[in-house]
């Protein structure tokens, strides 16, 4: 393809994607098609002799969108949303025709530096404490993949942080340096004895980085009378009890808004549990609810205080909630030497005269990964494009139409919300009279068996468990920049439908219940 070419193919693209959001409406929110459906459609092998891109563009249209799942539709209230703007697919696009691996300021001097920045504006924007400004000289941002991603990075920087000050404990002659070089034998005597923890309510992203660095994780207890919420004498005894057993804690994942119930630790009894603990390191995992701290209405009731007097490192993502496609997950650490301690490894062929200096942050210093993507184009042109304003006006919409929900739940007399709707999230389930326990679980179980073999709708289940007891229920995650309240009554209307189906069979025949 040349040049011309490719102006023509653009044109024609644009053109598809301006049409597939006008007709989104129309089709049905989940992709109705069963599994090996394009295995089955497509050459085994790839072609000999290149095509004419309208072939292949045709094909996107005949093969591919009948396989995608309607992330952007306005019906979409699965998982959380992983909404995109056409200012992000925009500077997707342009981040693609200046394609580079980013690993150091050499590679692409405006890549770094325009990622100091709208990581610093974001700071600004959700107010964030200042040590996590990058021109603040000391903290810093990273956009990243994911939350897991960002996790994982941030367990990284935690283990060495804590083989650092088990080995100045022992040598005492390197307290003050800046950098420890830990002797193997303090990595063999302590990483087996290392232990991180979270709670029943922690996303599996913290599970998966301890099995990743081959280390322990601990999900301790939550009470729903308190909101599912981690307290601190919880996690004081866990650590007590582990020190009894001769570990090591080094990590604590904190959570403002878990996946399952929107629930936010109690980072004010944690974080001086923490302190008290010159090993342990906290990462608050914010991926979905941070970006609300743009909101000073929402930031008491999400720990915004307490998250900058405490946490160590700090994630959510723009690429959910933040109106940026996917991948834009914000990764802030109040101390840069945490990451380039642990992960600054640079041969002489990455060597470079800026980089040596110190004055330019060369990025795959804090990072797990070499090389990156150049994601923050994509997160300037989203907040240029509707600026902070734009920004949290978006919030409040996906807010509004929780609090709108909550009163329709309310009002029935078969359904119940079962956990404390948090921004734009609700957990609902089926709680007919005279039910309780596994008997609302096994009804809340078929509804979603139900509501899963639909198409025009889309909603995930979950499991709230705590000390009293397991709740399965239904999630109705929120926030879509498509969703109004007309999509949102549509959708309760089906689980109304599909509820009053599972209790008709469950009653029996002449209202009969069916034991």
């Amino acid at each position: 393809m040349d040049i011309e070419q490719f102006r023509k193919a653009g044109y024609a693209a644009i053109d598809a994607i301006c049409d597939y959001y006008a007709n989104l409406d129309s089709v049905p929110v989940k992709a109705p098609v069963k599994p090996g459906f394009l295995i089955d459609a497509l050459p085994m092998t790839a072609p000999e002799k290149g095509e004419d891109f309208s072939v292949v563009a045709a094909d996107f249209q005949k093969l591919i969108l009948p396989g995608i799942t309607h992330w952007q539709h306005g019906s979409f209230f699965a998982y959380f949303p992983a909404m995109t703007t056409f200012e992000a697919i925009l500077g997707e696009l342009m981040s693609a025709s200046v394609s580079n691996p980013g690993f150091n300021w050499q590679c692409s001097p405006a890549c770094t530096e325009l990622e100091q920045v709208v990581l610093d504006w974001m700071v600004n924007l959700l107010g964030l404490h200042g040590d996590f400004l990058t021109s603040s000289k000391r903290g810093g941002g990273i956009i990243l993949g994911s939350a897991s991603e960002s996790t994982l990075t941030a367990a990284v920087a935690a283990r060495e942080r804590a083989l650092a000050r088990l080995t100045a404990l022992e040598h005492p002659e390197l307290r003050s340096a800046l950098a420890v070089d830990i002797p193997q034998a303090i990595r063999d005597t302590y990483t087996p004895r290392l232990v991180m923890y979270g709670s029943t309510q922690t996303h599996s992203v913290g599970l998966k980085a301890a099995i990743l660095l081959g280390l322990q994780f601990r999900a301790l207890p939550v009470s729903s009378k308190d909101d599912y919420a981690l307290r601190g004498d919880t996690l004081q005894r866990a650590i007590e009890e582990d020190f009894g057993r001769g570990l090591v804690p080094f990590m604590v994942v904190a959570t403002v808004g878990s996946t399952s119930s929107g629930a936010v630790d109690r980072i004010d009894e944690i974080g001086p549990v923490v302190r008290a603990h010159p090993t342990i390191f906290m990462h608050v995992d914010a991926a979905w609810a941070g970006v609300a701290y743009a909101l000073p209405a929402c930031r008491d009731e999400l720990a915004w205080a307490d998250v900058n007097r405490y946490a160590d490192s700090f994630c959510t993502n723009a690429h959910k909630w933040g109106l940026t496609g996917f991948d834009c997950s914000l990764f802030y650490v109040r101390n840069s030497r945490d990451l380039t301690n642990a992960l600054d490894v640079t041969p002489a062929f990455l060597r470079t005269k800026e980089g040596d200096s110190g004055a330019v942050i060369d990025y795959r210093n804090w990072q797990v990964a070499l090389g990156r993507r150049f994601r923050s184009l994509k997160l300037w042109f989203v907040l240029r494009g509707h600026g902070a304003e734009g920004f949290r006006k978006h919030l409040e919409t996906g807010i509004d139409h929780c609090a709108q929900l909550a009163e329709i739940v309310k009002s029935s007399a078969e359904f119940d919300i079962v956990a404390k709707p948090r921004l734009a999230l609700l957990d609902f389930g089926l709680a007919p009279a005279g039910t309780d326990g596994e008997a609302r679980n096994a009804l809340n179980r078929r509804l979603s068996a139900r509501l899963e073999e639909r198409h025009d709708v889309i909603l995930t289940q979950t499991k709230l468990v705590s000390v009293e007891s397991d709740i399965f229920c239904i999630r109705f995650a929120l926030g879509g920049l498509n969703t109004t309240m007309d999509h949102v009554r549509r959708t309760w209307a089906v689980v109304e439908e599909e509820g009053a189906r599972v209790l008709a069979e469950w009653r029996g025949p002449g209202g009969r219940v069916d034991t």
